[in-house]
């Protein structure tokens, strides 16, 4: 087991370590790094839970330490196989009670919350089961095609993007793919994909981590599934995860999350910008170009993130009247990171060709 390497972020920095798993008995183990000295706590074995399994990668979480991360590729060692929690067909609660009495409960407790077309997304959609979500969301990636660009340097630029604005580790994923248009979406399941289109756009790297931001309050407030369920239904949603993810995908791109959960949206990308030192003036100004002036957006703008995210003067001059006169602001990305960033896709030679308006 002391030979077993994992790669490891403790919740606490952004620092990704590849460690080793030493067992300490007692049902608890510690990841150590011998290059670098460090060693962690002591965790039981019972306090991990499984975050996913995706092309032989599993990734484990800590329920006590939010944005605490192990995980490893390939198959685990017999010893410690057996110590490590199972991932879940469909959610805890329907797992031990089978699918169709907790389907058929569950059923039930929707016809008693249903009372309004207007509210019963927003009741019902916090009822679904997060490995459901996840599942669906998992179906939804699979239409990309290979169009997530991925090099050293970009990879590496996009993580301490992803660290400065959602330390937490909110997001389950956050890809860059290589699609031109002007867009930014939030998957099901905590996944946030940022087009290429939308980077080259951007004047600076703190652009980006506003509409990052933005993205990570849709997932914090699950307003992806909400209007989902709101535009497909419930039993749609509920019933297709598996056989229409190409058709859910564009249903995902066309959503209008609605005036509050933009508003709530800007609330999350502002604090987090803020408490991660980046000014919001970049936000401000990507609005501005985008159509916070009031004009009307083109034709060809259809499947942008213009059209999706409704944009208003109010709205830039929100994020223009949250720069503080009197903060240290920190670029998001340095120089290099913000050129890596730029270059991943045109850099990635197994990146597949970008595509047109259609999925």
């Amino acid at each position: 087991m002391s030979d077993f390497r994992l790669w490891h972020y403790d919740g606490r920095t952004a620092v990704r370590r590849h460690v080793l798993l030493v067992g300490i008995g007692d049902g608890r183990f510690r990841l150590e790094e011998p290059e670098s000295g460090w060693a962690g706590e002591p965790v039981a074995w019972s306090e991990l839970t499984m975050i996913g399994t995706e092309g032989g990668r599993t990734a484990f979480g800590h329920r006590d330490l939010a944005g605490w991360r192990m995980g490893f590729s390939g198959e685990a060692p017999p010893e410690i196989a057996g110590q490590l929690p199972q991932g879940e067909r469909y959610g805890r609660w329907i797992d031990r009670f089978g699918f169709w009495p907790a389907a058929g409960g569950f059923t039930v407790v929707a016809a008693l919350v249903i009372w309004g077309v207007a509210e019963a997304p927003g009741v019902v959609a916090p009822m679904i089961p997060r490995a459901w979500e996840n599942r669906m969301g998992d179906a939804m990636v699979g239409d990309f095609g290979g169009r997530f660009c991925r090099t050293p340097a970009g990879d590496s630029a996009l993580r301490s993007l992803v660290a400065r604005i959602d330390p937490e580790g909110e997001a389950r994923e956050v890809a860059l793919a290589n699609i031109p248009l002007v867009n930014a979406v939030t998957l099901p399941g905590g996944r946030i994909i940022l087009f290429d289109g939308l980077v080259q756009q951007a004047g600076s790297p703190d652009e980006v981590a506003g509409v990052l931001g933005h993205e990570l309050g849709h997932v914090r407030h699950r307003d992806t599934l909400t209007s989902l369920v709101r535009q497909l239904g419930l039993s749609v949603v509920l019933g297709g995860f598996g056989g229409n993810a190409g058709g859910y995908l564009n249903g995902v791109l066309s959503l209008s999350y609605g005036r509050d959960a933009e508003s709530a949206a800007d609330s999350v990308a502002i604090g987090q910008m803020r408490a991660a030192a980046i000014s919001p003036a970049g936000t401000a100004a990507f609005f501005e170009r985008m159509g916070g002036k009031g004009e009307a957006g083109s034709a060809e703008q259809a499947m942008t993130w213009l059209s999706s995210h409704p944009l208003s003067v109010d709205r830039r001059r929100r994020f223009e009247q949250a720069v503080a006169k009197d903060a240290r602001y920190r670029p998001a990305l340095d120089a290099t990171q913000w050129q890596a960033l730029r270059s991943a896709c045109k850099a990635d030679p197994k990146v597949a060709k970008p595509w047109g308006q259609s999925f």
